[in-house]
């Protein structure tokens, strides 16, 4: 069964084109669906997340830019 992650960002970001191919590569990501929020579609994303994308979100949870690979197996882990 697979699960659902999202990663808020927004267009002309380094540090979220990082983040992606970060999650796209972790293995940590196995059964998970990933998908990508861009938050300037929102205000009320915008206004959420403005300052801290990119961020990782699955089951409600919340994984806030700078993460490695291994502090994203964790948090999904932690899901589990």
């Amino acid at each position: 069964m697979n699960r659902r992650a999202i990663l808020y960002l927004t267009d002309d970001c380094s540090l979220c084109e990082e983040a992606l191919e970060l999650l796209l590569e972790s293995e940590a990501m196995h059964g998970f669906i990933l998908t990508t929020v861009d938050i300037a579609s929102e205000t009320a994303l915008f206004e959420r997340f403005g300052e801290r994308i990119p961020v990782l979100e699955a089951e409600s949870r919340e994984l806030d830019w700078p993460f490695s690979g291994e502090q994203v197996g964790e948090f999904l882990d932690n899901l589990r």
